[in-house]
C-alpha cells in the first residue's frame, strides 16, 4: 500500500484521508508495526510529496514511543524513517515534537550498540541541518546529545560508521546558531583529558577526537581553522609543557587537518612537527610521523622532497621518517585513469630511497620500507612488480626479504589491477621458501599466507610444489637452535621457532581456502605431531590446526588417532615450575585449555568406537577433577 501511495498518490488525492489512518492503526498492532513504519519511510522519500499533514502528529508521536522500545529492529527502522520524515517534512513539524524525539535520541548514543548510534547522530545531524532557525532543537541537542556524544568519542570501541556520523553531527553542531566553535573545540580537547578513575585514553580514542576536531575546523571558516592550527603549534613549541599528553593529542589534529587541507601557509610547521621526533616518548614521536606524513598529503609538491631529503640525511631519525612517508603513500587515491598525484611527485626518488633502505640492519625500518613498496605496488603494479622481481636475486638476504614482504603488502582483499600483473610472476617470490636465509624463508611464507587468505586463486596452481616446502619449515633444525653464555647462566635460543609458528599458521589459513589441494594424511605425520610437542607459540596454531581437520577431514585424523594422544597428554599434563612467574602460570593455563580444545574435537568424531589409547586418554582426564573441569567448559563452548 505505501508502495502504491509513494507511486500514485497524486492522483489518490480523495482516498489518501481514508488509507492514511489505516496505516497508523497498523503501527498499533504489534505484528504489523515494523512493516508500517517502514511504510511510512517509504511514502517519506517519494518525490511526489505526498501530503501527511492529516496524520503526521500522530505518526511521529508513535515513531517515538518506538524508540523506547526493546525491539531492535524496530528501533532501527524507527530511526531512517523519522530521518525521511524530517526531511520531506520538516517545516510541519513543530519544535515540541522535535524537542521529545531528541531527548529519547540520546538514550541511543552509546558504544553498546554502534549502529543504532550511528543512526541517531545522523538523524541528530538530519536535525541541525533542516531547523536551523529553531533555537529550541539546537539548545536541546545541545543540551542532551552533545554530553553523550562527548562521551562517546572516548571510547575505544568507535570506529567505521558511528565515528562519520559523530564527526557530522559536529560539523552541523558548529554551523547552528546554538554552540560556538570555540566551545566545541574546548569540549573536544577537554574530553581528550584522562581522569583518575578511568585512567589514560585508548590510542583509537585520541584519532577519534582528532578527527572530529579537524572537521570542526574545515567545517569553521578558515580564520578559524588558522588559529586553532597557530594554537596546537604553540602547544609543541613550548618547552615548558610537561604534558606529554597535550602534545600528544595536538600532533594527531594537526596531522588530521593537514590530510584535509594545506598547511604551508603556516610558518615552519613541517620543522616544529619533526622536532618532536626528539621526545622521550614513543608514542608523542609516533604520533609526529603520522602528522608528518598527512601534512604532506595536503601539499606534496611542498613537503614530500622535504621528507625525502630528511630520511637522507637523518639516520637516527630514519624509521619515524619512512613512516611518515607510509602515510603520504597510503593516502594516496587512483583516478579512473590509473593516476594519482604521488606519480607526479618525485616517484623515482622514492622508489630509489625505499630500494637503497632494502638492507637496512633494522628490522623495523626494511618492514616499513617493505609496506611502502607494496602500497607504490598497488599504484604502479607495471613498474613495481619486474623491480621487486629482480631484486628477488639479489646477494643481500635482508632485500630479498624486504621485497617478498613488499608482495605480501600488495596482496589486499579487494580486486585491483595489480592482480593480473602479479600472477604470472608470484612463484618466483614464493619460491624464496627454499632460501638459504631463514628471514626470506619466513618472509615467503607470509606472503603465501596472505595469498591464501586475500586471493587463494594466486596460488592454487602452485601448492603441489609449494606444500612440500612449506611442511619443511615446521620442522625444528638444529642448525637454527644455539646457546648464549650470559656468565652464570647459559640461555638456549631458538632462531627457527618464528618461521616454525608462521608455517603452521599458513597451514591453518590453507585449509580454509585451499583445502581440496591439501592432502591431511601426509601432513599430520609427522608435521601436525611435530609440533603438537613443540614449544607453546607452535603448539597453539597446531591446537587450532587439529580441531579444524577433525571437522573437515575426520577419517584422515581416526587413522593416525593413537599417534596423537602422547604429545597431548603431555601438554595436559604439563606443570609450571615452581617459582614461575604468573604470565608463565597462565600461559601454561591457556595452553592445557588449547589442547582440550582439540581433544574435545577428537572426541566428537571418534565416539564409542575410538582407540584404547584414546579412551585411557578421556578417562585420565575425567577423572582428574581440575581437568575434568576445563575440558567440560571447553566443551561447551
Amino acid at each position: 500500500m505505501s508502495l502504491v501511495i509513494s507511486t500514485f498518490g497524486d492522483n489518490l488525492q480523495l482516498e489518501l484521508p481514508t488509507c492514511l489512518p489505516i496505516l497508523v492503526d497498523r503501527m498499533g498492532n504489534e505484528i504489523t508495526r515494523l512493516t508500517a513504519v517502514k511504510a511510512f519511510g517509504v511514502i517519506a522519500n517519494s518525490p511526489l510529496r505526498i501530503d501527511l499533514s492529516s496524520v503526521l502528529e500522530q505518526v511521529l508521536s508513535e515513531l517515538t514511543a518506538f524508540l523506547r522500545k526493546a525491539n531492535r529492529p524496530l528501533r532501527q527502522a524507527t530511526l531512517g524513517t523519522l530521518n525521511s520524515l524530517v526531511v520531506a517534512y520538516g517545516d510541519q513539524i513543530g519544535p515540541s515534537a522535535y524537542e521529545v524525539i531528541i531527548v529519547e535520541l540520546s538514550a541511543l548514543i552509546s558504544d553498546a550498540d554502534l549502529h543504532m548510534t550511528a543512526l541517531a547522530l545522523e538523524l541528530c545531524s538530519t536535525f541541525m541541518t533542516d531547523r536551523k532557525s529553531s533555537m529550541i532543537v539546537g539548545l536541546t541537542v545541545s543540551n542532551k546529545v552533545l554530553p553523550q556524544a562527548l562521551i562517546l568519542i572516548r571510547s575505544s570501541l568507535l570506529q567505521g560508521q558511528a565515528l562519520q556520523a559523530l564527526q557530522k553531527f559536529f560539523a552541523s553542531l558548529v554551523l547552528s546558531t546554538t554552540t560556538s566553535f570555540d566551545q566545541l573545540l574546548d569540549s573536544l580537547l577537554s574530553s581528550a583529558k584522562s581522569s583518575p578513575q578511568s585512567g589514560g585514553l585508548a590510542k583509537q580514542a585520541l584519532y577519534s577526537i582528532a578527527q572530529c576536531v579537524a572537521v570542526l575546523c574545515l567545517t569553521a571558516d578558515d580564520l578559524k581553522c588558522a588559529s586553532t592550527v597557530e594554537m596546537l603549534k604553540d602547544i609543541l613549541i613550548d618547552e615548558n609543557s610537561s604534558n606529554s599528553a597535550k602534545q600528544h593529542l595536538a600532533l594527531l589534529c594537526l596531522g588530521e587537518i593537514g590530510r584535509r587541507k594545506d598547511l604551508s601557509m603556516h610558518a615552519n610547521i613541517e620543522s616544529i612537527v619533526i622536532e618532536s621526533f626528539q621526545s622521550p616518548f614513543e608514542e608523542i614521536k609516533s604520533a609526529a610521523s603520522y602528522a608528518l606524513g598527512n601534512i604532506a598529503v595536503g601539499n606534496l609538491s611542498k613537503y614530500l622532497p622535504f621528507i625525502l631529503d630528511q630520511i637522507d640525511n637523518q639516520q637516527k631519525k630514519q624509521y619515524l621518517l619512512l613512516h611518515s612517508l607510509k602515510e603520504v603513500i597510503a593516502r594516496q587515491s587512483v583516478d579512473k585513469a590509473g593516476h594519482s598525484e604521488l606519480q607526479d611527485s618525485n616517484i623515482e626518488k622514492i622508489l630509489n630511497l625505499l630500494f637503497n633502505h632494502c638492507e637496512s640492519d633494522e628490522e623495523g625500518v626494511r618492514n616499513v620500507v617493505a609496506e611502502c613498496l607494496g602500497k607504490i605496488a598497488l599504484i604502479e603494479p607495471a613498474k613495481l612488480i619486474p623491480a621487486l622481481k629482480v631484486r628477488t636475486s639479489s646477494p643481500t638476504a635482508f632485500t630479498r626479504a624486504t621485497v617478498v614482504i613488499a608482495v605480501k603488502y600488495s596482496i589486499v582483499e579487494r580486486p585491483e589491477k595489480i592482480d593480473d600483473i602479479i600472477f604470472p610472476e608470484i612463484s618466483t617470490f614464493l619460491m624464496l621458501i627454499k632460501d638459504d636465509d631463514r628471514h626470506v624463508r619466513r618472509a615467503a611464507v607470509l606472503a603465501l599466507s596472505t595469498a591464501a587468505h586475500n586471493k587463494p586463486n594466486l596460488i592454487k596452481g602452485l601448492l603441489p610444489e609449494l606444500l612440500p616446502l612449506l611442511y619443511d619449515q615446521t620442522v625444528v633444525k638444529q642448525e637454527l637452535i644455539r646457546t648464549v653464555d650470559l656468565g652464570p647462566f647459559k640461555h638456549t635460543v631458538d632462531d627457527g621457532l618464528e618461521l616454525r609458528k608462521a608455517a603452521f599458521e599458513c597451514v591453518d589459513t590453507l585449509l580454509d581456502s585451499c583445502l581440496d589441494q591439501v592432502n591431511p594424511s601426509s601432513f599430520i605425520v609427522p608435521y601436525l605431531i611435530s609440533g603438537l610437542a613443540d614449544h607453546y607459540d607452535v603448539k597453539m596454531p597446531c591446537h587450532l590446526i587439529l580441531s579444524k581437520l577433525a571437522v573437515k577431514c575426520p577419517s584422515s585424523v581416526l587413522a593416525v588417532l593413537d599417534s596423537l594422544v602422547d604429545p597431548l597428554e603431555r601438554t595436559i599434563n604439563h606443570k609450571p615450575k615452581l617459582d614461575a612467574v604468573k604470565q608463565e602460570v597462565d600461559r601454561n593455563e591457556d595452553m592445557i585449555r588449547s589442547a582440550l580444545r582439540a581433544i574435545a574435537s577428537l572426541s566428537r568424531i571418534s565416539g564409542g568406537d575410538c582407540s584404547l589409547k584414546f579412551k585411557a586418554l578421556m578417562n585420565s582426564i575425567m577423572h582428574t577433577a581440575p581437568l575434568a573441569e576445563k575440558y567440560n567448559s571447553v566443551h561447551s563452548e
